[in-house]
């Protein structure tokens, strides 16, 4: 029995020996690259109401009568009620040090998809008009950002392929299996800000003729990979 027992953990330490002296497969990680530059075709408006005062109803009252003010415009604009959503809504106490008495501060931010960026100028002045005090920044982006997403991922592959063919082919080997894929992809997208702020924007419009106010520029996604080839 001892005997037996002798034999079998000798095979067991002779196939883990083996194992571990198995030689590694050769092998060449690189990272690769794709870009993809659009034209945006929409943008989210992001918006904010602030009120304060010294009695709480009385703030949230205002802060209301703003939200429902800009529905409202919204609507009329002819913005759809899915392109538009309450993001926060806060009430709070505050104590002012300066004055040394407390007031009541009313807030809520909404966020607004624009599909029609012909809309732009008269959506950001109507929003001043019916009381919103806080552009909080503005988003560009595509309807089709999957769509090219994917365009940008395939690249990166390639990219990452075509770097590991490079560089082995001088050492007269080949590209195999891909082993291992990492994705390293960070999407930004461009935020401008209109100009000058709200009071800054109803000053412009009573007193300059109509002008340019928005760059669309392009927005450039990219995708970046890892990828651990193994080596033929």
């Amino acid at each position: 029995m001892k005997k037996a027992v002798l034999i079998i953990a000798t095979l067991f330490a002779v196939m883990t020996q083996a194992q571990e002296q198995k030689p590694q497969v050769p092998q060449i990680s690189v990272s690769g690259e794709g870009k993809v530059k659009v034209v945006p075709d929409q943008a989210i408006i992001n918006i904010g109401v602030h009120n304060t005062g010294k009695d709480a109803k009385e703030v949230k009252n205002l802060n209301d009568e703003t939200i429902d003010k800009v529905i409202k415009f919204l609507k009329k604009s002819g913005i759809q009620s899915t392109d538009y959503k309450t993001n926060n809504v806060s009430l709070y106490k505050s104590y002012d040090y300066e004055k040394k008495k407390y007031n009541y501060q009313a807030d809520q931010s909404l966020s607004i998809t624009l599909k029609d960026l012909s809309k732009y100028d008269d959506i950001m002045m109507g929003l001043n008009d019916v009381g919103v005090n806080n552009i909080q920044g503005v988003e560009f982006k595509s309807s089709k950002m999957e769509e090219y997403e994917r365009e940008a991922r395939k690249k990166a592959m390639l990219n990452a392929k075509q770097k590991a063919t490079d560089y082995v082919s001088v050492l007269n080997q080949k590209v195999g299996k891909a082993l291992l894929i990492s994705d390293n992809s960070q999407v930004f997208y461009p935020q401008p800000m209109y100009k000058g702020g709200m009071m800054a924007m109803a000053a412009d419009a009573e007193s300059a003729p109509q002008r340019e106010t928005l760059a669309i520029g392009e927005i450039e996604i990219n995708a970046n990979v890892t990828v651990t080839f193994a080596l033929e």
